[in-house]
């Protein structure tokens, strides 16, 4: 008890403070110390990658680009190629922006600030994007719709991309591959689609 009392006396001698006044600064000293360390991110982990598996796959990293509503009312477009598909990548404002998973085309224009010109998924946009969501890639070799060598838990994220989308977005039509008759919404009309020229100069 004398060791306390001491102590005490000390305390007060030194800091000017009572007892009960120095603890409580203390202790809001504390408070105001976690509240600021909490608003920053260490540097250590700033410079780590984001570890996204199909069992977190709902981070905010891949999963911000769902917080925009889809109001409007998209346009049904049909069978499309992929040469077809990219003219729909946001660069035309009277066109909406457009992207295919296993291919099923979705309207993401309500998505503009992510899919649209400068945005982070920009470069999805107009293109058949699965391998690279399934890789949680954005190396321009991986937009494609190659699902060839993924694993079932890159399969796994790739089908829960799909059950976003779907859920999300409008399907509006489907791939087909090059060479396709292809009827085009707004005239009925169809016309032969081929990957090689001299196959339409031919038919000419």
């Amino acid at each position: 008890m004398g060791l306390y009392t001491t102590v005490m006396e000390e305390m007060t001698e030194y800091t000017g403070l009572s007892p009960a006044a120095f603890f409580t600064i203390a202790a809001l000293m504390v408070v105001v110390y976690k509240m600021v360390c909490g608003m920053f991110v260490s540097p250590e982990d700033f410079n780590k990658p984001p570890i996204v598996t199909a069992g977190n796959i709902n981070s905010n990293l891949f999963n911000s680009s769902f917080s925009s509503t889809n109001d409007g009312n998209p346009v049904q477009l049909g069978d499309m190629t992929e040469q077809q598909l990219r003219a729909y990548n946001g660069s035309d404002s009277n066109k909406p922006i457009l992207m295919a998973i296993k291919g099923q085309i979705y309207d993401v224009s309500s998505s503009r600030m992510f899919y649209g010109p400068g945005g982070p998924y920009g470069m999805f946009a107009g293109r058949e994007a699965s391998r690279a969501l399934a890789l949680l890639s954005f190396n321009p070799q991986d937009i494609n719709g190659n699902l060839e060598g993924l694993d079932a838990s890159e399969l796994e994220i790739l089908q829960d991309w799909e059950d976003k989308f779907i859920e999300k977005y409008a399907k509006v039509g489907q791939l087909v591959p090059e060479g396709t008759r292809i009827e085009h919404p707004e005239s009925g009309d169809k016309v032969e689609e081929s990957q090689n020229p001299q196959e339409k100069a031919k038919a000419q």
